[in-house]
């Protein structure tokens, strides 16, 4: 049984970090999450192939559940915290987010479409213009980030803050990108997905305001609804990677979240991510 993730005051409880992962050189983490493909598409899209090709493809990766949203729950906080769809939650526990303050590093969200001012709407806009929507924003579910302005605006904010300070070479040592639903693909397709990383992310990958010592991942929240397999693609690319590797262990968001926190120095928060193994044999 794990211990809980809380002093008796309330503060997150720091725990020893595992480093069987090695990684050194770490600055940073950007993760973006894209939707709803089975890892047997994914590993044919010609952008992933070629951000593949210059790091490493687990070929074994898992989702935790279906439908989407426990998907995202579960990779910031260890836990799918019991939920099981896609309507607006509100959960008092704490997450990833906890973690890197805790660390003394900064984080945020990127979220397309995203309106700012702690919107917490459902969803907003048009299925054809690539619709918002609160359930693939997982900090927005969490009582200490919904229910505090001030917090809330300083870390979930629009995509297009993102361009801002890259420019102003502020990125944080955690980002999550969120793209809008026909960019990741939910409404549109896994090739229109895989067309919009490559227009976002692609020139990026060769400028070292972005890249200088980030660990850039790509991953799916989970595979396609059509099928019992819950095998997803998860890409990581970065200084610290290894070219041309490709993992079949078997890992899961937990896994990946386990990462995170051990490339950041963060502890966990003692779920399942606290069982849960770092990624291994991909680094340099």
């Amino acid at each position: 049984m794990c211990t809980s993730p809380l002093f008796a005051d309330g503060t997150l409880r720091h725990r020893a970090v595992d480093h069987q992962s090695r990684v050194a050189s770490v600055k940073r983490v950007f993760l973006v999450i894209l939707e709803n493909t089975d890892a047997s598409v994914a590993e044919t899209l010609p952008f992933v192939g070629r951000l593949a090709a210059r790091g490493a493809l687990l070929r074994d990766d898992h989702c935790i559940a279906h439908p989407s949203q426990p998907n995202y729950i579960a990779l910031v906080s260890g836990s799918t915290q019991g939920i099981t769809g896609s309507d607006p939650v509100t959960i008092d526990a704490p997450h990833l987010g906890d973690l890197v303050e805790r660390r003394g590093l900064s984080w945020k969200t990127y979220a397309e479409r995203f309106p700012g001012g702690c919107y917490l709407g459902e969803t907003l806009g048009t299925v054809a213009e690539g619709q918002y929507v609160r359930r693939h924003v997982p900090f927005l579910s969490f009582v200490n980030v919904q229910q505090n302005f001030d917090r809330c605006v300083a870390h979930v904010v629009s995509a297009k803050a993102f361009d801002d300070d890259l420019a102003a070479g502020t990125l944080p040592a955690l980002s999550i990108y969120i793209p809008d639903n026909q960019h990741n693909g939910h409404d549109s397709t896994a090739l229109v997905a895989d067309a919009w990383l490559q227009s976002r992310f692609g020139a990026l990958l060769d400028d070292p305001r972005f890249m200088d010592g980030t660990l850039f991942i790509v991953t799916y929240d989970e595979s396609s609804l059509s099928g019992a397999d819950l095998r997803v693609t998860a890409v990581l690319a970065g200084a610290m990677v290894r070219e041309g590797v490709s993992s079949f262990d078997r890992y899961d968001h937990y896994d990946l979240l386990r990462t995170i926190e051990n490339v950041l120095g963060l502890g966990t928060l003692g779920r399942s991510d606290a069982a849960a193994r770092p990624i291994i044999g991909v680094w340099k």
